[in-house]
């Protein structure tokens, strides 16, 4: 299974990520998401929101995964802790996520069968991910010192599979992944907050699918 999403990043190249969903309507949004032609969701833990947080996490984390087609890949992200990986586990997450590196929580994911996605942002914190074993590190937050930052890393670390996450949007998705990377994380840009609160399934399948254009132009020009 580990294979078969490591070959699903690489190939669709676009991972949504969902941030504060209601559990209630989290697989809707996602059906409208794989309409659009995304393959691949992430649902993120609160970290402020306690348990309860956690409760709709393992909710939305199940209900999509139940829910979706088989090859809708549903991950758990901003994990933080053993705990909240083995939750997003039992709910049926197969990969993990999280915004910074740590050790345990890598080696862990990957003893457990799982992809491992940590995030860093410094040359030697990529290294140390990549090394302890991460299938993929996350570029995190990657907009913030611009394409010329994002340029230097890349280049000595070509042999790093690295995602962008912050930042990215339908104009510059391209640039991004020219600028070296395999894979784009975006989450409000594609999920926006009026659409959500109005329930607009329909506007979130057309942005997705826009993205996805964007995404299979710069492929094929590759």
């Amino acid at each position: 299974m580990s294979t078969s999403i490591r070959e699903c990043i690489k190939k669709n190249k676009l991972i949504v990520i969902m941030r504060n969903i209601n559990e209630d309507y989290a697989l809707s949004f996602a059906q409208a998401l794989y309409e659009g032609g995304i393959r691949l969701v992430e649902i993120t833990f609160n970290q402020e929101a306690g348990d309860d947080g956690i409760t709709s996490t393992y909710r939305a984390l199940k209900s999509i995964k139940d829910g979706c087609p088989p090859d809708m890949y549903v991950g758990a992200g901003t994990v933080l802790t053993e705990p909240q990986m083995r939750i997003a586990i039992n709910a049926g997450a197969e990969y993990i996520v999280s915004p910074n590196t740590n050790i345990e929580i890598i080696k862990m994911t990957r003893k457990l069968g799982l992809v491992s996605i940590p995030g860093a942002f410094t040359p030697t914190e990529i290294e140390k991910a990549y090394s302890a074993g991460a299938d993929f590190v996350k570029l995190f937050p990657s907009d913030i010192l611009g394409l010329s930052y994002v340029k230097a890393i890349t280049a000595p670390l070509n042999h790093i599979p690295m995602i962008a996450v912050g930042g990215v949007t339908l104009e510059n998705a391209a640039s991004f992944l020219s600028a070296g990377f395999c894979a784009l994380g975006i989450g409000t840009n594609i999920l926006k907050r009026e659409w959500l609160d109005n329930k607009d399934f329909k506007k979130i399948s057309e942005l997705a699918k826009q993205y996805i254009e964007v995404i299979e132009q710069h492929t094929s020009e590759a």
